[in-house]
């Protein structure tokens, strides 16, 4: 009896002992989640090369403050260090989720070369004056020390759980700490003043997931935190991607109004930055909703021309099919916290495997693939819009006395398709790039597309003139290059064409007047003068019948007799 009690009494010492420092030490747990309760069987090894945040965290050589301890205050000289973590998400289950952790010192604080923290005096004012150009000179405190002996104490080249620094090639010059913490794991590593960090997403709850930072400096004796971070990165089973739609003589994409008879532009872009769906075979299903059919592209990028007026709907399904080991599928675990709602469709096939055949003499290779979907809606407003314009005269105005010194054009230009509200005129140098002047004005047409725009020209040279005609909705351009000599005005090699060919044709009508003149001479009688108001009545018919067919003057049908047009 006497040996029963007095072992119960041991192992109660024993036991005690042991939840008494249990209870004393902090592990992972505790200083990262802030006593946040994790199932640590429900989230152990998912990540590969992370650690359970069961271990224990030395908390002498890092030690933790609480969420408002005064000592935030003083753990960085001159302000506070922000720390900016940001990840690379959404990512598609089976693909890698990159995450960037940046620094950002206090205002006149920079990193140098050496990964030392110094003021940085171009931003400082002249009468700053500073007895040292260092912050932080980590050089100077291990520049004569070995990498095993930086300090009195052997165990400060370790982590936070004990582990020792990995050697490598520039030790020296990673002084700050990083420890990130997710689905009950972490991860540690050293870096300057930013680092980058990637993780596999294959076993990783599909939905959204919490990424927390913690990071240290180093000190004298031990290390100092500095700040913490946290962010909100997403894991799906649906392809993510977005569709950039774009369409000539549009005025704003972002409206989903677009413009009847122009075609669309329909670029998609899937994101995908760790190339996880580089050996993948992907295939762009489109329905355009105006009854042209369904079509199948295996191009990112698609046009489609509506030639109807209305609302359709524009419906998009991207098929990956995705080459994957063979072997048993886990399915992607629920996730526990709200779930990441997109327009995708949570579907995914899997395939049987298949054999390949292989040159003679070697076993087929097996190969197995899994199939992800990812589908896009856009309701598309189709309307009238300006289809195209022209410049189909170009004329100089003739200066008075007063105006002696600049040249003024009128440009006579039409467009196509609905009549635009404002008309604007860009003046630049030859090569359309250096901007000379700028002027835009309302317009008010009524029934037909036919304006006249008049520029001044203060100076000879050569100039690129764009036109451009806008509605609420559409507008479209043209341009043409102008010579101004003096008051004199010289157009585009066009209009210098159309006058060549003008003057042929004059020269061409002489010669063949003369022509019939010399063969009427001929063979008129001359004892017939009784006939002669016939005869010269028939040649005047003749005459004019050659005027119309050299000379056509179709005045009835030139719009400007229509109306009296303004010049803007």
């Amino acid at each position: 009896m006497k040996w029963t009690c007095l072992f119960f009494l041991l192992g109660y010492l024993f036991v005690g002992e042991h939840v008494l420092s249990a209870t004393a030490s902090k592990r992972f747990r505790d200083v990262m989640t802030h006593g946040t309760a994790y199932s640590w069987n429900k989230y152990h090894h998912r990540l590969d090369r992370w650690y359970s945040d069961q271990n224990n965290w030395n908390d002498k050589l890092y030690p933790t403050w609480e969420k408002g301890d005064s000592r935030w205050k003083n753990c960085w000289k001159g302000g506070r260090v922000v720390a900016s973590l940001i990840s690379d998400s959404p990512a598609l289950v089976g693909s890698n989720v990159t995450f960037t952790a940046m620094l950002k010192f206090p205002r006149c604080q920079k990193e140098d070369n050496d990964s030392n923290i110094i003021y940085d005096r171009t931003c400082l004012n002249n009468s700053s004056v500073l007895s040292d150009k260092y912050v932080y000179n980590w050089t100077q405190w291990i520049d004569d020390c070995s990498w095993v002996n930086c300090t009195h104490n052997n165990s400060y080249n370790v982590f936070p759980d004990g582990k020792s620094f990995p050697y490598h090639h520039g030790w020296r010059r990673r002084n700050f700490i990083f420890i990130f913490h997710t689905l009950g794991q972490y991860y540690q590593i050293k870096g300057g003043s930013s680092v980058m960090m990637s993780i596999n997403t294959t076993n990783i709850t599909v939905g959204k997931q919490i990424m927390e930072l913690a990071v240290y400096r180093r000190g004298y004796r031990s290390y100092v935190p500095v700040t913490t971070s946290n962010a909100i990165y997403v894991v799906t089973d649906q392809i993510p991607f977005y569709v950039n739609i774009s369409q000539k003589n549009n005025r704003n994409i972002s409206d989903f109004i677009f413009i009847k008879d122009i075609p669309i532009m329909f670029d998609v872009r899937i994101h995908d930055p760790s190339h996880y769906l580089n050996h993948s075979a992907i295939s762009y299903h489109w329905n355009f909703g105006d009854g042209s059919g369904s079509f199948v592209s295996n191009n990112s990028i698609s046009t489609h021309t509506y030639t109807l007026l209305g609302n359709f709907s524009a419906d998009l399904s991207v098929q990956a099919i995705i080459p994957v080991p063979c072997g048993p599928v886990t399915p992607s675990p629920l996730s526990t916290f709200p779930a990441f709602t997109t327009q995708l469709p949570s579907n995914t096939t899997l395939t049987s495997p298949n054999l390949t055949e292989v040159p003679t003499g070697q076993p087929p290779v097996e190969r197995c693939s899994i199939t992800r979907y990812g589908t896009y809606k856009a309701t598309l407003t189709i309307v009238e819009g300006i289809l195209e314009v022209n410049i189909v005269q170009m004329t100089s105005v003739q200066m008075t006395a007063t105006q002696v010194g600049s040249s003024m054009v009128d440009f006579v230009v039409t467009c196509q398709g609905s009549l635009p509200t404002d008309a604007c005129t860009l003046i630049a140098d030859p090569t359309c790039t250096i901007l000379h002047s700028e002027s835009c004005h309302p317009v008010d047409i009524a029934d037909v597309c036919f304006l006249t725009i008049r520029r001044a020209f203060n100076e000879s040279g050569t100039y690129c003139v764009n036109i451009t005609l806008a509605d609420a909705t559409s507008l479209a351009l043209t341009s043409t290059l102008i010579s101004i000599n003096g008051a004199e005005a010289s157009f585009s090699r066009t209009a210098e064409g159309i006058l060549v060919t003008c003057g042929f044709l004059v020269v061409l009508g002489s010669l063949l007047t003369f022509f019939l003149y010399k063969r009427y001479k001929e063979y008129k009688p001359i004892e017939r003068k009784s006939g002669q108001g016939k005869s010269s009545e028939g040649l005047s018919v003749y005459f004019n019948n050659v005027k119309a067919v050299l000379f056509p003057r179709g005045n009835e049908r030139d719009p400007l007799l229509k109306k009296k047009l303004g010049i803007v």
